[in-house]
């Protein structure tokens, strides 16, 4: 298991670089890496907790805790990355695992909701989420919602 230094902070308490740190990543992965043209900053950073784990300097994954009432009725976790440099190596069980535990913490218990890519189905459902919805397109790519009821 990867050793990292793990922050979740509000927005508003982000140093700059952290931010910078966060779009870079997310720009490099949803952006350049999967070849989605959309604008990531999508004004709902601002009532997030974000979650990011750090190598050293370097941002090698990252997501983001979502309170009930901003994307969906239910507090959701979302913007879920790891950078290409980390992948398969169980940094990304580590970041799902770290932000469930943290969605509870900070926003109590209750049903989390995703947006997740049709892909990423079974690696979620090992954590406790369950399909919600109809395939649906975003970006070119094929998400489904999903739901991890607080009991999972």
């Amino acid at each position: 298991m990867m050793e990292f230094t793990v922050v979740s902070k509000a927005f508003a308490d982000l140093t700059p670089q952290e931010l910078y740190d966060v779009l870079q990543l997310r720009s490099a992965v949803f952006v350049v890496e999967q070849n989605c043209v959309f604008l990531d900053p999508d004004g709902l950073d601002a009532p997030c907790h974000h979650l990011l784990f750090y190598r050293g300097s370097t941002l090698e994954a990252y997501a983001r805790l979502v309170p009930a009432g901003v994307s969906y009725p239910e507090r959701s976790i979302g913007r879920i990355i790891t950078s290409a440099a980390v992948r398969g190596t169980g940094v990304g069980q580590q970041l799902v695992q770290k932000a469930i535990e943290e969605t509870y913490r900070l926003f109590g218990p209750g049903d989390i909701k995703i947006g997740a890519q049709l892909y990423a189905k079974k690696f979620y459902e090992r954590f406790g989420f369950a399909q919600s919805s109809d395939v649906y397109d975003e970006d070119g790519i094929d998400h489904i919602k999903m739901i991890r009821p607080t009991n999972a």
